[in-house]
C-alpha cells in the first residue's frame, strides 16, 4: 500500500475552494488528478470521458437558455466554449497545474502546462463532482467557471477555418490547403506545426498542442496576413 496521503494538503486545500466543502471522497479526486504517465491503474480518463459530456450539457443547455440564434450558430459557440483551449484556459484561471499528479518525465517534458493535459483534467475534475454530487453541483461549478467566456461571447465570431475557406471562395481561389510540416514532443506534451496555403495568395505556419489547434492558428495568421 502507497505510504503517500490519498490528497496533499495543497491539492485537499485547492480542492475544497474550487468545490466548497473538502472532498468527502478523497480517492476519487485523487483519480481526478492522476495522469496515466504515473503508471498507476487509476487515472482521469474515465472520470474526464464522463467530465466531457457532462460540460457539453451544460453548456448547450446554457445557451439555449440565453442566445436566441440558429442551431448553427449555438453550435460555433458550443464547440468554441468546450474546446481542449478554453478548458486550459480555465484550469489555468484556477489554479489547476501544480496539482495535476504527473510522472517524473511527463512534468519534466511540460505536462503540467500542456493544453490537452490540462484541458482533460479539467473536465475530469466536473466528473468527478457529478460522480460525488450529481448533475446540479456539476452544473453549478461550469456556470461559475465559464461565466467569463460565456459572457464574453465566445464563439460568436466566425471560426478562423470557415473565414478562411468563405474568403478563399469568395476571391475566387481554390480552398485553402492544410499541411502538417512537423510533430514533436511526447505524446502528453505533443506540438504540432502546420502550414495552410491559398494558391496564388501566399502561405502561414503556426503550432499548437493539438493538430486541429495548429490549423486554427494558422488560418488565423492567414487572414491576419492576407485577409
Amino acid at each position: 500500500m502507497s505510504k503517500d496521503p490519498v490528497l496533499t494538503p495543497e491539492a485537499a486545500a485547492f480542492l475544497t475552494e474550487l468545490i466548497g466543502a473538502p472532498p468527502p471522497t478523497p480517492a476519487l479526486w485523487r483519480e481526478a488528478l492522476t495522469h496515466g504517465s504515473l503508471g498507476e491503474t487509476r487515472t482521469y480518463e474515465r472520470l474526464e470521458f464522463l467530465g466531457d459530456r457532462v460540460l457539453g450539457l451544460v453548456v448547450a443547455e446554457w445557451l439555449h437558455e440565453r442566445v436566441t440564434s440558429d442551431e448553427g450558430t449555438l453550435s460555433q459557440r458550443l464547440n468554441a466554449l468546450v474546446s481542449g483551449a478554453t478548458c486550459a484556459r480555465v484550469a489555468r484561471e484556477i489554479g489547476l497545474p501544480p496539482h495535476i499528479r504527473l510522472g517524473k518525465q511527463a512534468r519534466d517534458d511540460g505536462g503540467a502546462n500542456s493544453d490537452n493535459i490540462l484541458g482533460d483534467a479539467v473536465e475530469a475534475l466536473i466528473g468527478a463532482l457529478f460522480v460525488e454530487r450529481g448533475y446540479d453541483a456539476a452544473r453549478a461549478l461550469v456556470r461559475r467557471l465559464w461565466a467569463d467566456p460565456v459572457a464574453a461571447g465566445m464563439g460568436t465570431s466566425k471560426h478562423p477555418k470557415a473565414a478562411l475557406q468563405e474568403w478563399a471562395a469568395g476571391n475566387k481561389r481554390k480552398p485553402p490547403v492544410y499541411t502538417l510540416l512537423a510533430r514533436e514532443g511526447p505524446d502528453h506534451a505533443a506540438s504540432f506545426t502546420v502550414e495552410v496555403a491559398v494558391n496564388g495568395v501566399g502561405e502561414a505556419q503556426a503550432t499548437g498542442s493539438s493538430k486541429q489547434d495548429a490549423e486554427t492558428a494558422a488560418a488565423h495568421h492567414f487572414m491576419k496576413r492576407f485577409g
